[in-house]
């Protein structure tokens, strides 16, 4: 099934970010102005750390620093990248020795590093909410929060109307305003007063209220893992994973009211965060109250991937950073199938098949409607997997879609696309696969729903001929009969749908019969339930 053609090498790009508190790498690989990630690391690095007591980046965390620039450095250049670029942040901005530390970075490791002011930051930060959710002319208030400052973009949609830097970072506000574990009353009332007069001064009345918070940063991240860790049982990737105002206010609570060590044992929470988690969440939680944010979500990416989509606009491929106007959602999923080189022919008759069962099953079975086009669109990229290799092309299908350029779905439509793509073949989805486990128990079951559906529609174009040319679909009580339409017995399509079908029968608690009918032979009612072919072979 890999139709496999020789293809030119595509340029790989690395991007790091020098935060306050940490620094991450991103490794990509860039075709036709998309980009999948390749590989990423992060150190906590603390550069920050006494910075804003004496003005200076200390010994001990620019040696760390620059020790995780050179690791960094080594792994982006084991990926053969073309291009490694830089960047810094608030630290590294406002110290006093911080030309030091970037000369150093580019004596000891040949690295130079472009120090951004916060309005670049914003810009970055932006390019990667647009990129990664669908914003539909809503207003929005998207938020960077770093170690040492807080970028805020009002946007109405993806029209960009104010962008507010903003000095709360969450290592800068640790540092002056908390000098008590667990927090006291006294250091909380005057870290929210400063946060609240900071926000006064430079934010003041805002244009318009944004329902929605989109926040990237670690701050971020972690307040989304440890609420959905504590609804659902289980950690796992938080992007765009919505949480209401008051989840957030209630986990605030909680936090300031623990000491530092139980706060190192919460799911979600990484023990170099762990210190500076309160002061970040407050400034979420005062800045939604300020703005009239109801909902808010997690991004993933942040100011690396805005610098990733930014070096390729420069590259010449400004789509990356433009949604294009493209009213159909499928041909998104058209376009990101022919650049991962599937066989647009077998995709495309799978994606049919599926559909067709898929008809014939919702109404009896109470399949979601939406589940048609997450399942047309699984089955249009379920062999994408092929472009990295044949052997576990369903899991690098998982992780290809996951990366992939679909910014007309959501990242739950997403995750769930990724997950049926997955389990076309082989094993069974199960809650000790992480990507399952983090679903939804209701999107865990339509994944199970759909993934039994597409193994079956893809057994039955096995040759990749397109013989069958439809299906019908009969229920019955014990028993589901397809029968297949085809010009001559499709033999080898009926063994391996068959041999698929151990999913669909689990699932929909039925039996499989496979029928053919050849095209001129006419189906008439049975007993009221089914119909019977008037000549079947199986």
């Amino acid at each position: 099934m890999n139709h496999h053609t020789e293809r030119a090498e595509k340029p790989r790009l690395a991007a790091i970010d020098i935060g306050t508190n940490t620094i991450r790498l991103v490794v990509v690989e860039v075709e036709d102005g998309a980009f999948r990630v390749l590989d990423e690391e992060r150190e906590a690095t603390r550069l920050g750390h006494g910075l804003y007591d004496t003005g200076r980046i200390g010994e001990e965390p620019m040696e760390r620093s620059l020790a995780a620039l050179g690791r960094m450095k080594a792994i982006a250049e084991g990926f053969k990248v073309s291009e490694i670029r830089a960047i810094a942040t608030a630290a590294v901005r406002e110290a006093a020795n911080g030309r030091t530390f970037r000369r150093r970075a580019e004596r000891d490791h040949g690295l130079r590093i472009q120090v951004i002011s916060s309005r670049q930051e914003a810009r970055l930060a932006y390019l990667s909410m647009i990129r990664r959710f669908n914003l539909d002319g809503r207003p929005v208030a998207m938020v960077d929060i770093g170690g040492g400052s807080v970028e805020l973009v009002l946007a109405a949609g993806t029209v960009v109307e104010r962008v507010y830097p903003l000095p709360l970072g969450a290592v800068r506000l640790t540092e002056q305003h908390v000098t008590t574990d667990p927090l006291s009353s006294r250091d909380w009332k005057a870290l929210t007063k400063w946060i609240d007069r900071e926000i006064d001064r430079l934010v003041g009345k805002p244009p318009f209220k944004a329902p929605i918070m989109l926040g990237s940063g670690g701050t971020f991240t972690t307040m989304a893992s440890i609420i959905k860790s504590q609804r659902e049982g289980l950690d796992g990737s938080v992007q765009g994973y919505p949480m209401d105002r008051a989840d957030v206010d209630e986990l605030l609570k909680r936090l300031r009211e623990m000491p530092l060590a139980e706060r190192r044992q919460l799911t979600g929470v990484n023990a170099d965060r762990a210190d500076i988690i309160v002061a970040g969440i407050a400034v979420i939680s005062r800045l939604a109250r300020r703005l009239g944010c109801e909902e808010i979500r997690a991004n993933e990416g942040g100011i690396r991937e805005g610098l990733l989509l930014s070096i390729i606009a420069e590259r010449g491929n400004a789509g990356a950073v433009k949604r294009a106007e493209v009213a159909d959602r499928m041909e998104w999923v058209r376009r990101f199938a022919r650049k991962c080189h599937s066989n647009e022919a077998h995709c495309q008759h799978v994606a049919a098949l599926a559909t067709q069962i898929f008809d014939g099953l919702e109404e009896p079975f109470g399949l979601p409607r939406h589940g048609r086009e997450i399942l047309q669109a699984a089955a249009y990229l379920h062999d994408i997997g092929y472009l990295i290799g044949h052997a576990k092309h369903h899991k690098h299908a998982y992780h290809l879609i996951l990366h992939g350029d679909l910014p007309a779905f959501s990242a739950r439509e997403v995750e769930l696309i990724a997950n049926i793509a997955r389990y076309h073949r082989r094993a069974y989805p199960k809650r000790k696969h992480q990507n399952f486990a983090r679903l939804s128990k209701s999107d865990r079951q339509l994944v199970r729903h759909l993934s039994g559906i597409l193994r079956i529609a893809d057994g039955l174009d096995r040759t990749q001929t397109q013989a069958v040319t439809k299906l019908e679909c009969k229920i019955k009580r014990k028993s589901i009969r397809i029968c297949v339409t085809a010009q001559a017995p499709p033999q080898v399509e009926l063994w391996d749908a068959n041999r698929k079908a151990g999913l669909f029968e689990s699932v929909f608690e039925r039996r499989v019969r496979l029928e053919w009918t050849a095209p001129h032979e006419q189906v008439v009612p049975d007993d009221g339930i089914g119909r019977r072919p008037i000549r079947a072979v199986s």
